[in-house]
């Protein structure tokens, strides 16, 4: 079967199986293709009509409700300003999807299909790319629309199938990761890694090869590597008010435990305030957030209010910054300093902006750094494309990451450092 058949095959499959789960900010990838070969899909947009310096085309932008992706509807609202809605004349067509995604996601696949029957929408870009994204591009193209520029951001569907309708998929490069974020463990003076997740993140993927590699990370730079099995937020009857609870209990039995010179890290993004307290209060490590955010659980942990400097991510960082190093942290506590969703959801479109009136670089890839570049001022990217551990990559996929800022420190330096290439052929263990 043709890698495009068993993409339209997997896409039907999606459409009956819908996210159910809150903004992780994390890529939902299975198996890899089954050759060698690249799966290839340059970008190749042809518009009916050249647009030129007119502005009188559309951009759907769609996102989560601010309940579950604050950072996402943050850049949504920053470009409704300099742009408009369309409802008033303006560029923008925001989409939100439902309020309760498990009980009404079968709606996710319609809201972003109707954006189609606009005749101006020229590109649309779904941030945080859920799960049924693909489906519905799909259902895009079906219509006719190839002149729609179709992007999504941290794609939570299989890799090989977003790949064959998107023109463009944009990700934190969580292989990278896998190795940085121990040396930066290491530099912080941790002497143990402990992972904590659960069963239904180490089941994906992207998180379980990231695991994987920090396992052997651990291993070649001397430090421990332990896995603690937490509460899912979404699996069961806990929710996410209950499974936070008891990590108000385990935080200081963890610690206790493994000492002060562990980092302590979690994949889901619902947890992170609980941690970065427990770190914060009792003196350990905390390295780095899933969810790559400075107002993802930082505020609440240290009790710092942001609400004057929402949207000024240097204002952002030197709030919490002082509160870190107030309470004795300093080199201890670490985050990228600009949120990825807020940054992708401006970056990628001024990227479609530029596409669609014909200004773009031929490189799509070094044209997305650049627009990252315009809004993180004073950080530095890495970008490449995703690679399965078997040599095969996706050329429209592209994975991106920026050095992490240690409080009362600066940026950890990292990233000048070789990376070594051995971790790109480590398999996911599940």
């Amino acid at each position: 079967m043709s890698k495009l058949s068993q993409a339209l095959a997997v896409i039907m499959v999606l459409i009956l199986a819908i996210l159910l789960a809150a903004c992780t900010g994390t890529a939902t990838e299975t198996d890899p293709p089954s050759d060698d070969s690249p799966v290839e899909m340059p970008l190749n947009i042809l518009l009916d009509i050249p647009i030129g310096d007119s502005t009188d085309y559309h951009i759907g932008i769609v996102t989560l409700p601010l309940r579950y992706c604050e950072d996402e509807n943050l850049a949504a609202e920053a470009l409704i300003a300099q742009y408009g809605k369309v409802e008033d004349g303006g560029m923008i067509k925001h989409v939100v999807l439902p309020n309760e995604l498990a009980q009404e996601a079968e709606l996710n696949i319609p809201q972003i299909i109707s954006l189609k029957d606009d005749p101006l929408m020229k590109a649309v870009i779904v941030n945080p790319g859920v799960q049924g994204t693909a489906a519905a591009f799909q259902k895009i193209r079906e219509a006719g629309r190839d002149d729609i520029l179709l992007i999504a951001n941290m794609s939570q569907d299989d890799p090989v199938v977003i790949s064959q309708v998107a023109d463009v998929i944009v990700d934190s490069d969580n292989v990278l990761r896998g190795y940085y974020d121990i040396l930066r463990a290491k530099n912080m003076g941790a002497k143990t890694f402990v992972h904590m997740s659960f069963p239904r993140h180490m089941s994906v993927y992207v998180l379980a090869r990231r695991k994987a590699i920090y396992e052997e990370a651990c291993n070649d730079l001397g430090l421990e590597f332990l896995f603690e099995t937490i509460p899912d937020p979404v699996a069961g009857d806990f929710g996410v008010s209950m499974s936070r609870q008891p990590l108000y209990d385990t935080m200081p039995r963890l610690i206790e435990k493994y000492g002060k010179d562990a980092a302590y890290f979690t994949t889901n993004i619902a947890l992170h305030e609980r941690v970065i307290r427990g770190v914060v209060e009792l003196g350990a490590i905390f390295v780095d957030s899933d969810d790559i955010s400075p107002i993802c659980g930082f505020p609440s942990a240290l009790g710092v209010d942001l609400s004057d400097v929402i949207g000024d991510w240097p204002a952002i960082v030197a709030k919490i910054e002082d509160a870190v190093v107030a309470k004795g942290m300093s080199g201890r506590v670490g985050c990228w300093p600009y949120s990825f969703a807020y940054t992708a959801g401006i970056g990628l479109f001024e990227f479609a902006k530029a596409t669609v009136e014909g200004t773009a670089a031929d490189d799509t890839l070094s044209e997305i750094v650049k627009a990252f570049q315009v809004n993180t001022p004073g950080c530095d990217w890495v970008s490449g494309v995703f690679k399965y551990p078997d040599g095969s990559q996706l050329n429209n996929y592209y994975l991106l990451a920026m050095d992490t800022y240690i409080f009362g420190q600066g940026y950890s330096g990292v990233l000048s450092e070789p990376f070594p290439e051995k971790y790109y052929s480590i398999e996911p263990q599940y």
